[in-house]
């Protein structure tokens, strides 16, 4: 018995280092193919449920918060949120994408500007990175200005009001705040004339990158951690001491966090203290209001409510 334990002590150790690259490459690998077939946003779908079955399964076999894996009663709402911003709304950008590249040649003065710009000579692989890059830019503003502006946070509260972390709820965000955050991230791309496919590209890294972030696995990602968003600095920006939250901006790498000085990353066990002190709705539809109501900003931010 002693040495079944140790044995299987070790296994959990190895998956713990082994679990991060083999989601993340793995389901890119899982994506290469994907595009390459006849269909392939139905592929790409099917490689992204077998990531998230993958990593429901380790949350359940090396938890990095046990506590966690007890239910909030938000599941239901989570999942309609992941699939009205990471679902219709991610589908959305990417015909928005497309149409405007064709019509912009007939209706944009400045057309052979915007679109002569991107390398497109370059190898795939150059060209997504630097396009991760360039998106990353709008990503980790629209974030950073979505925790000082008091107008943006009253949506991204959302996506912190949450008291674990787990695969599910990756895709917790507010309708405002996803548009906000796409419009930032791939207007500049659409700009310098980004083809199709490079939105294809960093739309699978964000997908994976997000479901890494925020699951409930005792990942450890070591020198990942100063190139990639990973989970354990993830868990640092939910925390409740805004100190270690207002940090850790980046959704896929963190190269802007190390340029504007809110990378985050202390020699101890990330936070398992998270949420806000405000108070979210129950019910998917009141949430999704919530933000438009005096009273209901109120709420979000821990106010009493004014009497009418």
């Amino acid at each position: 018995r002693d040495t079944v334990s140790k044995l299987g002590q070790v296994f959990r150790l190895v998956l713990g280092y082994l679990s991060w690259p083999l989601v993340f490459f793995g389901g890119l690998l899982g994506a290469y193919y994907a595009f390459a077939s006849a269909k392939p946003m139905v592929g790409f779908v099917a490689v992204y449920a077998a990531a998230v079955f993958i990593l429901f399964l380790l949350e359940h076999y090396i938890p990095y918060e046990p506590g966690w894996l007890q239910s909030d009663g938000e599941t239901v709402n989570d999942i309609g949120h992941t699939l009205a911003t990471k679902g219709l709304l991610q589908a959305a950008g990417l015909i928005a994408a497309v149409f405007p590249m064709y019509a912009a040649n007939i209706l944009q003065p400045l057309a052979a500007l915007k679109f002569g710009l991107w390398p497109s000579d370059w190898p795939m692989v150059l060209q997504v990175a630097l396009a991760v890059v360039v998106a990353e830019f709008g990503l980790y503003w629209s974030h950073r200005i979505a925790h000082e502006k008091l107008f943006f946070w009253r949506f991204h509260a959302l996506h912190h009001s949450v008291v674990r972390l787990w695969v599910i709820n990756t895709g917790r965000f507010h309708v405002a705040d996803s548009l906000f955050k796409i419009a930032m991230s791939q207007i500049p791309l659409y700009c310098l004339g980004a083809p199709l496919h490079v939105f294809w590209w960093l739309g699978a890294v964000t997908a994976f990158m997000g479901i890494l972030t925020h699951c409930n696995v005792h990942m450890r990602t070591g020198p990942f951690d100063y190139l990639f968003s990973t989970p354990r600095l993830h868990r640092w920006h939910h925390s409740k001491d805004l100190r270690e939250g207002n940090m850790n901006y980046g959704e896929n790498v963190v190269v802007w966090d190390h340029l504007f000085g809110t990378y985050y990353n202390p020699d101890r066990p990330s936070s398992t203290d998270i949420g806000i002190k405000g108070q979210i709705a129950r019910g998917f539809l009141a949430q999704l209001a919530q933000p438009f109501t005096k009273n209901g900003v109120r709420e979000i931010l821990g106010l009493p409510k004014r009497r009418s």
